[in-house]
């Protein structure tokens, strides 16, 4: 069955890259082809049989190529990479449909419940759960996808028309599929593969929408109706909850304002509320019913009723007068709430709905009647995936979260406080007398801001999108906007901060603090934060207005970055001090009478805190989940997981099988012990000393970094809206962490996901270790994502990278502290596992690796020459071009590489 698999891929990898071939040799012209198929010979070659293959000879191939040439072989290595990409994206989909029917797999929901079974878990338990839950992943806009979505929609047609010949089965003809592909691939060939201009915020924003709109509005309602039959629950209530940060994230973004906070909404409500239009008007074609024929219920009756709809045609039929109001509403309701007309207008005027509650209400009214007159066949039907759709996304499609830094809180509201005459150096005070101030400000009705007063433009402009925020509230309901991110936080003040500006806006009542709409969330992001976060939110929750808050909803999110903290103190001690921080949250919100809901801040890059959704979510420490996690979702991770439907819903099934096995499965602690808790512990100061004294400690590291990386290059990717640093500095410290995992992922090192850890287990029991692995999700994971990590490393490319440094002292001293890291990490890694290689427990992913690495390295020897000419001062726009072109191509190859 997995030789079959791989003939199946390496067939159709062996179709789209001759459909390539041919398409390059018309359009690019022999000469090229001829020299691609050269390289790509070689690779393949010396990558299959390194001793009998010397590299010299693809080196050779390689070297003393002309600018174009070198540019024409990146694109089509790039190419290749994307429609390789296809082929293994289908073979997984095959791998995960087989592996499900089997009944292999847990992150299913047959294995999920097939394992609580198991454990003794009754369905009862299961419903209960998931009928309080909230699983959510979140979009975010972080830089990491280097595609255009030109490029992303040709792979996506590739795709489509192999899916489309696997459905059809005999009747697709091979030669109409080659022809079809060929056209598709022609196109992808002639795309410029690179942005010629910097994305704005309005660009994140439709992106986003455009995945909403065609993944997730059908989606959702199809995973709830899959598990309310397997549950046997009809009246299970959606758990799923998309949410999104583009158009209300400003932290490092100050091209986000209350325009664009508008825009954001604007532009999702646009598209939802036409969504439901255009299924409106699909149920009208489809519910023909006439009265004469059929009863109706008096609601229905009513509802039609009251329908201005004077066609003659639909007299006697109650379900499409009663449609015709309901499309007549949502037609006023998209001018009201999108600022402008209905695609297709209304026959008749009609007041717009006041909220997503009427519109489900009118549907329910059609829905019911079905079933009371006619049964089960219409429990799960269009109207009824509908009514699902209105139930997750309302008028708002996606929940906005805000988040700003908590320094910016602090100048914004010590100018208020000054200008109000209240403090005159609000800044100077310390903790306890900022707590104190903050305090007596909520508990009283007076506002600070007068309009009449002068203020910084920061000010100014944190309050307008305060305004933004109380306005969308106001016009999409609770749903629109439930919590503001404090990013830095690291006191009690930098959440009173928040509530005492959403009290300037109307948004906090002192009289009423417990309806405030949105709740205040610290973002624990670095090492020291993490550490110190027990003690911040005990101190929170003491307050009344934060408690009040927490209380009333029941819950208080917390959200925990990997990111930073990985950049602070290596991948294993960021994952433990997260762990640990987990735990203790845990307890302070028991002692605080309110459940946790943690928001994991994950990237797509192991480093960035990247990997398997479902792993990572049973690693967790127990009684953390409880049927509540959010996850964000960003840059190449959303095209990657959602791309189409059924791998959407196979990612977002993942994550609620895992929430489910976390919150009610057999381990009482997640395979948590004291011995092994104590044992991480140590590993993880010692992992943290050995990075740090590399990246913070070691004199000419930062040199080195910038000269043996593309991180100067990336900078002119164009793959997001805000600045790669949060300052002009040069510092590690200031380097935002995707562009710091990016850089050590196109050079081959991958650092961030596993340096300090070789150094770590030195003189530690292997039996001890093997032991975790074993026992303890947590650890496990560790070790699998290291190690899938360090199967896309290659330390003879990042050699070559280090030739790029202009000291040769520098560039060997430092590079062989990291090979000699290496050498440790990757011995430490196969004792615990105990293979002989790298990924020798999962073939699969270990074959994928290996047959797609040959296709990278031309683009590392590539984009190092590149490299060299631009900073030796080769100003040709091409060389700029060509780096951005194969920094895009090696990212393709690598996948989750940001």
């Amino acid at each position: 069955m997995i030789q079959a698999a791989d003939d199946r891929l390496r067939d159709e990898v062996r179709l789209l890259g001759a459909l390539l071939g041919e398409v390059i040799r018309d359009e690019g012209g022999q000469e090229l082809y001829d020299r691609i198929e050269a390289v790509r010979q070689a690779s393949v070659a010396y990558h299959r049989d390194p001793a009998s293959h010397d590299a010299a000879e693809l080196e050779g191939l390689l070297k003393d190529l002309s600018l174009d040439q070198a540019i024409g072989l990146t694109h089509g290595f790039a190419a290749f990479s994307l429609l390789a990409n296809v082929a293994e994206d289908r073979a997984g989909k095959r791998r995960a449909r087989d592996q499900a029917e089997a009944g292999e797999r847990a992150d299913t929901p047959e294995g999920a419940l097939k394992r609580l079974d198991a454990a003794g878990v009754d369905r009862t338990a299961v419903r209960d759960l998931l009928s309080q839950a909230l699983i959510s992943p979140v979009l975010t806009a972080h830089p990491s996808e280097v595609r255009r979505k030109s490029v992303i929609d040709r792979v996506a047609a590739v795709g489509a028309l192999l899916d489309g010949c696997d459905r059809d089965g005999i009747a697709c003809s091979p030669t109409a599929l080659k022809t079809a592909l060929r056209r598709q691939i022609v196109i992808l060939w002639a795309t410029r593969l690179t942005r010629a201009s910097g994305l704005v915020v309005q660009d994140e924003i439709n992106t986003v929408t455009d995945w909403l709109q065609r993944i997730f509005l059908h989606v959702a309602p199809a995973q709830l109706a899959e598990w309310r039959t397997l549950l046997d629950a009809p009246d299970l209530p959606p758990f799923l909850r998309i949410g999104t940060w583009v158009g209300g994230d400003r932290d490092g973004n100050p091209n986000v304002d209350a325009a664009v906070m508008s825009a954001a909404f604007r532009t999702q409500s646009r598209a939802v509320l036409r969504f439901y239009l255009e299924e409106v008007n699909a149920l009208g074609e489809e519910l023909s019913l006439s009265a004469d024929l059929t009863a109706v219920t008096p609601e229905l009756a009513a509802l039609a009723q009251s329908s201005a709809d004077a066609s003659i045609q639909r007299a006697d039929e109650p379900y499409r007068r009663a449609l015709s109001r309901i499309y007549a509403r949502l037609s006023a309701t998209h001018q009201a709430l999108a600022g402008g007309p209905a695609p297709l207008p209304a026959s008749f005027e009609a007041p717009a709905y006041d909220g997503p509650d009427a519109f489900r209400a009118d549907l329910a009214v059609l829905h019911d009647s079905l079933i009371r007159t006619h049964g089960a066949v219409f429990a799960d039907d269009r109207l009824a995936r509908l009514i699902t759709a209105a139930n997750v996304f309302g008028f708002h499609m996606a929940t906005l979260d805000l988040r700003q830094n908590s320094d910016v809180h602090e100048r914004v509201v010590a100018d208020l406080l000054k200008v109000a005459g209240v403090c005159p150096d609000y800044a100077a005070l310390d903790e306890e007398a900022r707590l104190t101030l903050l305090a007596r400000e909520l508990a009283g009705p007076r506002p600070l801001f007068s309009p009449y007063a002068d203020y910084a433009p920061e000010t100014l402009k944190e309050r307008a999108i305060l305004q933004a925020a109380a306005q969308a509230l106001s016009a999409f309901g609770p749903q629109a906007i439930r919590t503001h991110i404090v990013s830095k936080t690291d006191a009690a003040s930098d959440m009173l901060e928040v509530y005492l500006l959403l009290k300037e806006v109307g948004l906090y009542d002192p009289a009423d603090p417990a309806a405030c709409p949105i709740q205040a969330a610290p973002l624990f992001e670095t090492i020291e934060d993490l550490r110190a976060s027990q003690p911040t939110l005990q101190r929170v929750l003491a307050e009344p207005s934060a408690r009040a808050v927490a209380t009333a909803r029941g819950v208080q999110e917390v959200m925990i970055g990997y990111s930073d903290s990985n950049k602070d103190g290596s991948y294993l001690t960021s994952g433990w001090e997260l762990h640990e921080a987990s735990r203790a949250l845990l307890d302070v919100t028991r002692a605080a009478g309110v459940r946790l809901q943690l928001f994991h801040g994950r990237g797509g890059a192991v480093g960035r805190g990247g990997g398997s959704s479902f792993s990572a979510v049973l690693g967790q420490p127990a009684g953390t989940v409880a049927g509540r996690i959010r996850v964000t979702e960003q840059g190449e991770v959303i095209a990657n997981k959602y791309g189409e439907p059924e791998v959407a819903q196979r990612n977002l099934d993942a994550l609620t099988c895992g929430t489910l096995l976390a919150s009610l499965g057999p381990q009482t602690d997640g395979g948590y012990s004291a011995e092994h808790g104590a044992t991480a512990a140590r590993l993880s100061a010692a992992s943290m000393t050995a990075y740090r004294a590399l990246v913070y400690e070691t004199p000419g590291f930062v040199d080195y970094f910038r000269a043996a990386t593309p991180i100067a290059e990336i900078a002119d990717l164009k793959i997001g809206s805000r600045p790669a640093s949060r300052s002009t500095s040069t510092a590690i410290e200031d380097l935002r962490a995707i562009p710091w995992v990016f850089s050590w992922s196109q050079s081959r090192v991958m650092l961030p996901g596993w340096f300090g850890f070789g150094s770590a287990v030195q003189g530690e029991n292997p039996d001890e270790l093997r032991d975790m692995a074993a026992a303890w999700p947590f650890f496990r994971t560790v070790v699998q994502n290291m190690e899938m990590v360090m199967a896309k490393a290659d330390m003879a490319i990042a050699r070559r990278y280090a030739g790029l440094v202009p000291d040769p002292a520098l560039a060997e001293r430092i590079y062989g502290e990291i090979l000699k890291e290496w050498e440790r990490t990757k011995a430490a890694v196969l004792s615990i596992t105990g293979h002989d290689d790298l990924l020798g427990g999962q073939p699969e992913l270990d074959r994928l690796i290996r047959q797609r690495m040959p296709y990278v390295e031309p683009l590392n020897h590539v984009q190092i020459e590149l490299i060299r000419r631009r900073r030796a001062g080769d100003d040709d726009p091409r060389v700029r071009n060509g780096i951005l072109l194969a920094i895009n191509g090696v990212a393709a190859g690598l996948r989750n590489s940001g």
